[in-house]
């Protein structure tokens, strides 16, 4: 299905003729893709960006130290739009703050990945059914200030995936799979003086998506979910009164362990096949858990390769009076491992009630799909409402 075709670099081969390009494949990928406008501008970055509506996704810990007593957001992807304009990511997200001392909040999001419409045919190339596959996610929330200046949060997720369909002319019968993942974090937030100003500082992480496997086959083919690792950190400072600029850094691993491959073993030898068979009954039988500490040690090209399955994102926010900015980001994620590389930039602009971001994908690896992506969000801040609404 396009949902697996993420990863879209051609293989890479090295002088000894071995096949270097090696991704790593999960399910439900549409899980890892960012839903809102201002992350996406930033380079796919939020692990320690001030917190705003949307840090459901990527570090719902930030909740418990969000200005604002509640807000919600509406997302907007249209998805591969160079390739089909009928597949899109639709998120709505969201927190409320609770307790006497603001310092726990809970939230929760609810993520919808259509793959447009997909015509099956017959052996003879007659169209058979009409089919749209999707995948959905709902979670919730609970954050809270552990001290001044850390918090922790913990996510629960139901996930649903249907990607397959039913052919009663070949009895073939398939169904959607389910699968529940839970997230933690942390966000750590402190403001030093340097030299006559105040700035922050923040360092954020999670850790997303641990959770069961999933399947379509009836159990035969499990998958992974995509389990990531996000460390990320802010550095915020004045430029001037009502001018400030922010600067922000994430590193991902993917916490799951590679796919045996057929091109790592002797497959001419009786031994170099049973070797293969082995590792790759191993691999579908590994649980979740063993699968997140493998996945430190487990790539055929040793450390090098552990190195090439981290992908890191540099961004810049600029802001004047927390009322209009400005957003530049760069994605680099390593040829072998995908070759998803792209800058990102985007605008917003907040009122009492209502907040717009826009980001917009500049592809670098050539004949790239993300190419021309589009982000747009809606945010709407309660405490603004509650002023509106009490006015009248």
């Amino acid at each position: 299905m396009l949902i697996v075709g993420l990863c879209y670099a051609e293989p890479l081969v090295a002088q000894d003729g071995k096949n270097e390009f090696n991704p790593i494949t999960t399910g439900v990928t549409s899980l890892s893709i960012a839903p809102d406008a201002r992350g996406a501008s930033l380079g796919d970055i939020g692990a320690a960006t001030d917190p705003d509506a949307n840090s459901q996704f990527w570090n719902p810990s930030k909740y418990a130290f969000a200005y604002s007593s509640g807000a919600v957001a509406l997302n907007y992807t249209p998805w591969l739009r160079k390739l089909v304009n009928d597949i899109f990511l639709a998120d709505v997200m969201g927190y409320w703050k609770i307790g006497r001392d603001d310092n726990q909040a809970l939230s929760a999001s609810l993520r919808y990945f259509s793959l447009g419409e997909v015509i099956t045919s017959d052996d003879y190339g007659a169209a058979v059914q009409s089919l749209h596959p999707y995948e959905l996610s709902f979670d919730i929330g609970y954050s809270r200030k552990l001290s001044s200046k850390y918090s922790m949060g913990v996510v629960l997720r139901y996930i649903y995936s249907d990607l397959g369909f039913s052919d009663s002319y070949a009895g073939n019968q398939t169904s959607g799979a389910s699968a529940f993942s839970a997230d933690i974090s942390g966000y750590y937030t402190t403001y030093p003086i340097i030299g006559r100003n105040e700035c922050q500082w923040s360092w954020g992480w999670n850790i997303s998506n641990i959770g069961t496997k999933v399947s379509y086959n009836n159990g035969e083919d499990p998958a992974f979910l995509p389990t990531n690792l996000r460390l990320g950190t802010t550095f915020m400072f004045p430029l001037a009164d009502y001018h400030t600029l922010a600067l922000s850094l994430d590193l991902n691993k993917l916490l799951v362990p590679a796919k045996p491959r057929e091109s790592d073993y002797d497959m001419d030898t009786p031994e170099g096949q049973a070797k293969y068979l082995d590792a790759l009954e191993n691999w579908e039988n590994m649980s979740p858990i063993t699968g997140i500490f493998k996945s430190f040690s487990d790539a055929p090209g040793g450390f090098k390769e552990e190195l090439r399955e981290i992908q890191y994102s540099i961004g810049a926010e600029y802001s004047y009076n927390q009322q209009f900015f400005l957003r530049a980001g760069y994605y680099h994620e390593s040829q072998y491992k995908g070759n998803r590389q792209y800058f990102g930039i985007g605008a917003g602009f907040a009122m009492n009630v209502l907040k717009i971001d826009a980001a917009y994908m500049i592809a670098t690896a050539q004949t790239s799909p993300l190419d021309q992506t589009l982000r747009f969000t809606l945010t709407f801040d309660i405490d603004g409402l509650k002023e509106i609404f009490g006015r009248k």
